[in-house]
């Protein structure tokens, strides 16, 4: 039903994605090391970028204001 030229393309197509995939991890493999060593979360954001979030930010609260008396 499909001719050799189709299936061929989605062969290229697919080892293509592959080769793009391989390459962003390895562009980002020291700092998603790091990251996952010192307990950061990682997000893939694009091809070589990567957000990177320390959970303890969660935790962090505003400090409570003071107000000042005027006599």
């Amino acid at each position: 039903m499909y001719s050799q030229g189709t299936k061929g393309l989605g062969r290229i197509k697919s080892r293509i994605r592959e080769l793009v995939a391989w390459a962003d991890r390895e562009i980002c493999m020291e700092p998603d090391e790091f990251a996952y060593h010192v307990g950061w979360t990682v997000t893939r954001t694009g091809f070589g970028a990567r957000r990177y979030r320390d959970p303890r930010f969660d935790q962090l609260r505003l400090p409570r204001r003071v107000h000042e008396e005027v006599t």
